[in-house]
């Protein structure tokens, strides 16, 4: 399900607007208020970023506005890296619609468990929380639909949770209210979202693309609708992949 087989910026961009525009809204919104440090931007940080005090004083964006802001590019880069990696494969399966609801969900319902947990002057940023409602939403796949989730993704799915969930509580600056409860907000909107899903292929992209291509670019191949085993690249890779994701949540755990 994690592997990507488009071929160019664009038309990744065009096989899932959803995850592509949070992506540029992440980074678009550091480019705004850190590099370009522009008054707007400052003001907008200021403004969007989550506070226990002023959402106490009524500020109730503020449950919201933080999904999409973060403390430095390397925070942005990394919440961008782990939605490009798990966004794709449930945003096809889902529908745009559904994706971003069940998304905003995880994020909203992290940013309310920071609320009630967290002492009053309590500030936080980051998309993480979201993020770990994604993997809820998997979890409960592994658990109560397994049809729709292939077994190497839910075992890569569940280490890269039981890994990731460590290192929320055993390293320090995380907001680990923010991981929790986006993790369960994920969880619990997952049968909602989930009805009526079908399970995720690979190929299906590349089928559909390969209808419109010139003519002369198209190789038939007859045996190719019967070919159901992966080819061995697919199991090669994902290992590569779980390291690499491993690497990664190990070096930059401290940014969620």
């Amino acid at each position: 399900m994690f592997i990507r087989h488009e071929r160019s910026i664009k038309e990744f961009m065009q096989s899932y607007p959803i995850v592509s525009t949070l992506v540029i809204v992440h980074l678009g919104l550091w480019l705004v208020i850190n590099l370009l440090q522009l008054p707007f931007g400052i003001w907008l940080y200021q403004l969007g970023s989550g506070s226990n005090y002023w959402v106490e004083q009524g500020e109730y964006w503020r449950l919201i506005s933080p999904i999409f802001l973060h403390v430095d590019l390397m925070h942005a880069l990394f919440n961008s890296f782990s939605l490009v990696l798990f966004g794709p494969a449930l945003e096809q399966m889902l529908g745009r619609t559904k994706f971003i609801l069940g998304y905003l969900f995880a994020g909203i319902f992290g940013n309310l468990g920071t609320y009630f947990v967290e002492d009053l002057y309590y500030n936080h940023v980051g998309a993480s929380g979201a993020i770990f409602g994604l993997f809820g939403i998997y979890i409960f796949m592994v658990l109560f639909r397994k049809h729709l989730i292939d077994q190497i993704s839910s075992q890569m799915v569940t280490t890269i949770l039981i890994i990731g969930l460590v290192m929320t509580f055993f390293n320090p600056g995380i907001n680990v209210s923010g991981h929790v409860f986006g993790f369960l907000g994920g969880f619990i909107i997952a049968p909602v979202i989930l009805a009526g899903a079908n399970s995720y292929n690979p190929w299906a992209a590349i089928a559909r693309r390969n209808r419109y291509r010139d003519d002369d670019d198209i190789q038939f191949d007859p045996n190719r609708w019967n070919k159901k085993r992966l080819p061995r690249s697919f199991t090669k890779n994902i290992w590569w992949i779980i390291l690499g994701v491993l690497v990664l949540l190990g070096l930059f755990s401290r940014l969620f």
